[in-house]
């Protein structure tokens, strides 16, 4: 009988729980868990496991959570396991030159682009933000660059026009946990070539900062709309009103005639259309700080924002 595979899998948030679970559900043998150390969290601070550790010991795995891989021991600890494949998706630590080569295969990715056009630590905010129409993810060969490794498997689904940063995270979650299990056996069995990255091609995704939730009202209605698209659910669109810091949630573009850029020009059941430095945009979906999130028809019962100038 042939032994199944040894696999170490390694993730962080809840994009690496669809393709650890297709991996529970597989007859491959995953032998640990790596991810982060357990963070704070909520009002109280209190330290909270990951997703993925959550998920993990929910199916008895072992779990480790070494801090980095700076530390001798946890590369000793982690080649002992005499693993076949690293499969690594969102993980969020460096992983040296010594961990790529620990497995007898070296280490996989699930990225959440098709490579090689955004590399990087966002990937899908990135995409929503340029307008991208089509994105997709890649399963590739990790090496030490960026993002650079040859692919073995990238598939591809097309960008909704009112595709959010959420929602296309979650549906490259669910992809990302197909292909792996397509491509797999082709990596594990030697069939399956990698083939290399044309770096003449590639786009750098850097992290989100929150600095970038705020909004120019001097850039055109589509450039602000994918902005609010891109950052919903984090760190989410944000503008001046009054002397609060108003979130916004969903809006769109429309047609119309623009005034002084951030001027609230209409105020209806519809939506508020604020003016911008090309068309109008139409909230529909805002929040003040302390408040939830509500439709634009019961924000505009409560505020008088038609007339003020926003930013």
């Amino acid at each position: 009988m042939i032994e199944p595979n040894r696999i170490i899998f390694a993730g962080t948030p809840e994009f690496s729980v669809p393709p650890l679970r297709a991996l529970l559900g597989s007859p491959h043998r995953l032998v640990a868990v790596y991810t982060q150390p357990d963070r704070p969290a909520g009002r109280g601070r209190k330290l909270s496991p990951s997703p993925v550790k959550e998920a993990a010991l929910d199916a008895g795995i072992s779990v480790n959570q070494p801090p980095n891989f700076k530390d001798a021991a946890d590369i000793a600890a982690l080649e002992s396991l005499q693993a076949d494949l690293m499969i690594v998706v969102a993980y969020g630590l460096l992983l040296p030159k010594r961990v790529l080569d620990a497995p007898r295969l070296g280490c996989v990715n699930i990225h959440a682009s098709v490579l090689p056009r955004w590399r990087g630590a966002a990937p899908i905010q990135r995409a929503v933000l340029a307008g991208d129409t089509t994105s997709g993810v890649t399963i590739m060969r990790m090496e030490e660059g960026l993002d650079t490794g040859p692919m073995y498997l990238t598939e591809q689904l097309s960008l909704g026009a009112e595709e959010t940063g959420g929602s296309l995270h979650d549906r490259l979650s669910g992809l990302g946990a197909e292909a792996l299990m397509k491509a797999l056996p082709g990596i594990l069995d030697g069939s399956l070539a990698a083939q290399p990255q044309d770096d003449t091609q590639s786009c750098y995704a850097r992290k989100l900062e929150k600095s970038e939730a705020w909004i120019d009202w001097t850039h055109s209605a589509a450039e602000i709309e994918r902005q609010v698209r891109a950052f919903n659910p984090w760190p989410v669109a944000q503008t001046r009103f009054e002397h609060a810091n108003l979130r916004i949630w969903r809006a769109h573009a429309i047609g119309g005639v623009s005034g002084t850029p951030g001027l609230v020009m209409n105020a209806t059941r519809n939506g508020i259309d604020v003016a911008t430095g090309d068309g109008l945009l139409r909230v529909t979906e805002l929040q003040l700080p302390g408040k939830r999130a509500m439709r634009a028809q019961d924000f505009i019962n409560a505020n008088e924002i038609q007339g003020t100038v926003l930013g």
